[in-house]
């Protein structure tokens, strides 16, 4: 019966974490969900920006090195 509650009583724990994190969720409001959305849509653009500069950088390097023949 030891093995079986080494293993039960893990499980019953992680299972009590995940409601008290459930509990204390709430959904957010027009004004933290406009914040989120905004900051995200910025990220989205910065990474877009970062990539594309990258891959412009790198084109010529590429032919330079594998030869445009």
């Amino acid at each position: 019966m030891d093995a079986v509650d080494s293993v039960v009583e893990p499980l019953r724990e992680f299972a009590k974490d995940i409601v008290r994190l459930v509990k204390r969720c709430h959904k957010p409001d027009r004004k933290e969900f406009t914040k989120v959305a905004a900051r995200t849509t910025v990220g989205f653009v910065v990474m877009g920006f970062v990539g594309f500069f990258v891959n412009l950088i790198f084109i010529p390097i590429n032919n330079i090195i594998v030869g445009s023949g």
